[in-house]
């Protein structure tokens, strides 16, 4: 498969039961985030506001999701049933995706990335460069 210049592409170009729940997974994180940007990024499609949000991709027998281990940890019970690691979760092909955890999952990154964002933005104390000197 040819590089994908944009998310559309990237869905066209599996085959028809693959792409159902490709456009699923993209259909449920622009609901969860319509404000997000939708780029390809490492060859799969991902989604950034304030940040980098998540990537998800398709392979073999399974969707990736790919919504940072700060996610996983944060809703850990929930996947109990699914295959997961580090910053990764794993839907299986030929089951329904659970859109209402996604969307947990996809708000809850919005807000972490919210919250990075602020803490960048607020403006550091001024120190004196005399202190310290004797």
């Amino acid at each position: 498969m040819k590089k994908p210049k944009n998310v559309e592409q990237y869905i066209a170009g599996y085959p028809p039961v693959i792409r159902k729940m490709l456009s699923q997974m993209r259909a449920t994180i622009r609901k969860a985030a319509p404000a997000a940007t939708e780029v390809i990024s490492y060859g799969m499609p991902a989604y950034k506001s304030d940040g980098m949000l998540l990537y998800f991709a398709s392979h073999t027998s399974h969707l990736g999701f790919y919504p940072f281990t700060s996610a996983i940890k944060a809703f850990q019970k929930e996947l109990a049933a699914y295959e997961t690691s580090r910053g990764t979760v794993r839907f299986p092909f030929g089951k329904p995706l659970p859109s209402t955890l996604i969307t947990k999952m996809v708000k809850f990154r919005m807000k972490e990335n919210l919250e990075k964002a602020k803490l960048k933005k607020k403006p550091k104390k001024k120190t004196s460069r005399k202190a310290g000197r004797l």
